[in-house]
Formats: C-alpha cells, sequence, structure tokens
C-alpha cells in the first residue's frame, strides 16, 4: 500500500478526539517538544491511539508546523517485526518524531528501527509507547518543568554518588555500584536533541557498574507483559540478583507470569544482566495503574535488565531486548544521605 494513498484515507486535519487529551497533547508539543513552526513532524500510531495521535497532530499544525500521521496497520500486519520502511523514510526526513504505537510481543526490533533514525538523525523524539487516554488526562498534565527542576537536582547528586541503597517494604533490598565513565541521564519531560525522552517524563538513570541483592516487583512489569498482567500488588516477582545478573526468580501467586518473566530475560546472553538503574521523578505521579509508560515515572527506584541505551550513557555492551520492572514504596540513600523515604523525596 503507498503512502499517499493511506494518507488521503486518514484526514487528520479533520478526525474528532477527545477534548480531554487537548491539555496533555498541548503539554507534548509546547512544553516537552518545544516545536517551532517550521519543523516537520512525524507522528506514529496504531489503531488503538489514532485518537491520541489526532489530538497531538491537532495541537502541532495549531502552531502552523507540518505534521505527518502514519497508522502502522495501514502499512503492515501486528505484531510487526520491522517498522515499515515508508515509515522510516519520511521520520528520517523529520525534525521531531512522536510514537505513540501500543506495544506487542516480538515488536521491540521495530522500536529499535525507529531509535536508529532517531539517534542518527538527532532529532527531538517523545517517545509514548503504551499510552493511554488515562496516562493523557493524568501523568501527561504535569508540571514539567517543575519536574525537570527536580531532575536536576537529582541528577547532580547522584554524579557525585558512589553506592546507592534501595529498601521497599514489600522486601527490595538493593545496592548498586557505578562506573564514572558512564554517563548519568535526565529524562524529565523536557526533551532535547541528545537525549529522546519518554512522555510522561520523569525519571533519573544511567547503567550501573554493578547491583546485588533482591528486587520486588509489585508495582508493573515491561513490555507488552505489562498490559497482560497490569498491575502485580498480588502477584509479586522476586528477583535475586548477583553481579547484576538475575539468579533467582520466584513468584507464588502466578508462576505463568514467573515464566514469562524469565523467558523474556533469557532472550540473548545479556538480557538477564541490569542494564538501567533510574530514580523516578515525576511527583504529578501517586499511584500504579499498570503500565509501564507512566508507572516507572513514579517517585521511587526502578531497574531494567537488558539494553543498557549504550549511545546516551556509555556502555560497551547491548541486548536486544529491555525491560523495565517497578516496585513500590522505596526508601533511597545515596551513600550515606537519603534522598526518598516512603517514595517521598526529602531533599
Amino acid at each position: 500500500m503507498s503512502a499517499p494513498a493511506t494518507l488521503a484515507n486518514r484526514d487528520f486535519d479533520r478526525m474528532a478526539y477527545n477534548p480531554e487529551f487537548t491539555e496533555g497533547a498541548r503539554n507534548a508539543v509546547t512544553v516537552c517538544l518545544r516545536i517551532e513552526p517550521d519543523q516537520p513532524v512525524t507522528i506514529m500510531c496504531d489503531e488503538e491511539t489514532v485518537g491520541i495521535a489526532a489530538a497531538l497532530h491537532a495541537e502541532v499544525r495549531r502552531i502552523g508546523a507540518p505534521s505527518t500521521v502514519f497508522v502502522v496497520e495501514d502499512y503492515t500486519t501486528r505484531p510487526m517485526t520491522r517498522m515499515p520502511q515508508p515509515i522510516l523514510d519520511h521520520l528520517a526526513t523529520s525534525q521531531v518524531g512522536i510514537y505513540t504505537i501500543q506495544s506487542k510481543k516480538g515488536e521491540i526490533g521495530s522500536r529499535k528501527q525507529v531509535m536508529d533514525v532517531v539517534n542518527a538523525g538527532r532529532l527531538m523524539y517523545a517517545h509514548m509507547v503504551n499510552i493511554t487516554p488515562q496516562i493523557m488526562v493524568e501523568g501527561m498534565r504535569a508540571d514539567f518543568l517543575k519536574i525537570d527542576g527536580i531532575g536536576k537536582q537529582i541528577l547532580e547528586l547522584a554524579k557525585q554518588t558512589r553506592i546507592i541503597t534501595a529498601k521497599a517494604a514489600g522486601g527490595t533490598d538493593l545496592r548498586a555500584t557505578f562506573n564514572p565513565d558512564y554517563k548519568w541521564l535526565k529524562t524529565s519531560g523536557i526533551i532535547s536533541r541528545d537525549k529522546w525522552g519518554n512522555l510522561p517524563g520523569g525519571e533519573v538513570l544511567t547503567c550501573p557498574a554493578r547491583v546485588d541483592g533482591v528486587y520486588v516487583i509489585d508495582g508493573v512489569i515491561g513490555d507488552y507483559l505489562a498490559e497482560k498482567y497490569g498491575d502485580l500488588r498480588h502477584t509479586p516477582i522476586t528477583v535475586e540478583i548477583e553481579n547484576s545478573r538475575i539468579r533467582h526468580v520466584a513468584c507464588l501467586n502466578n508462576p505463568q507470569l514467573m515464566r514469562d518473566f524469565w523467558d523474556y530475560t533469557h532472550t540473548d546472553a545479556m538480557s538477564d544482566r541490569v542494564g538501567e538503574f533510574a530514580i523516578g521523578i515525576n511527583t504529578a505521579v501517586h499511584q500504579i495503574i499498570g503500565n509501564m509508560l507512566q508507572d516507572e515515572k513514579i517517585p521511587g527506584m526502578h531497574v531494567a535488565f537488558g539494553d543498557p541505551y549504550g549511545s546516551h550513557t556509555g556502555a560497551d555492551w547491548s541486548s536486544t531486548t529491555h525491560i523495565d520492572v517497578v516496585g513500590r514504596d522505596f526508601d533511597v540513600w545515596f551513600d550515606d544521605l537519603q534522598i526518598m523515604r516512603n517514595s517521598q523525596f526529602i531533599v
């Protein structure tokens, strides 16, 4: 199917959408991406997020910038192992990209193709994978300038820290050390050409040198497993980590969840390695909703197994997978300084 015929069948200039999306879409376009009238924008969506894409398109057009929306089902079947080439080609000619597609099993490779284009062209890029109407009217209405201020403070503290200790009522007891050659990153929702970001934003992260201890996933698990399992308050996964590698996994209330997590984190030789260590900083997010896009930004500490985003962190290894895991109610220390109690900042 050719791109012109597809675009002709999808008149986003006249498409109706929920007006409650407007505030979050305007936040994305004017505060987070700061799109200018002369910057071409490519929006990638699927059938589930056509309404959200239409709201974003309307805000881009409101400021006078050219906007093109692609619905992936018009070009391929799902799950898609590769992002359709016409979409990648158009993205490469743009200055701004927005991705609102819902993740399906086996699609991480197609997302990596998008990232390759974004990184090569240094695009301003908002990664809104698994965005939902609820997130559009909650996390996307945050004061991202305020969150960016929090992020700057945590980032400066993190750069000076040798050891981070995190504990939680659910059983997490983790210790991480850091490589001074790896970069700490701030993804507060204020996006630049130097680092694409998730929206809603709100985390400070790096690839750790070493992680040891226990992490209890009683919040949410990432990628397509988030939609499958949702909030894990009543089915927590206990993960034992030694020298950054998964050594043991237990989930008494849901053996299938445990098997799915185990299989995902053993896809390749590095899938079970901690590739991300992050502090959530979005103080507008107050409760787990079972969606990683928003839940990983809640004040607390989370990790991800798999790819360490080496092009940004400086880590010298990679993986074909990346899965974030989130717990609840954290106490966190940067060396001897406690910065968080029960997931509330105290610095």
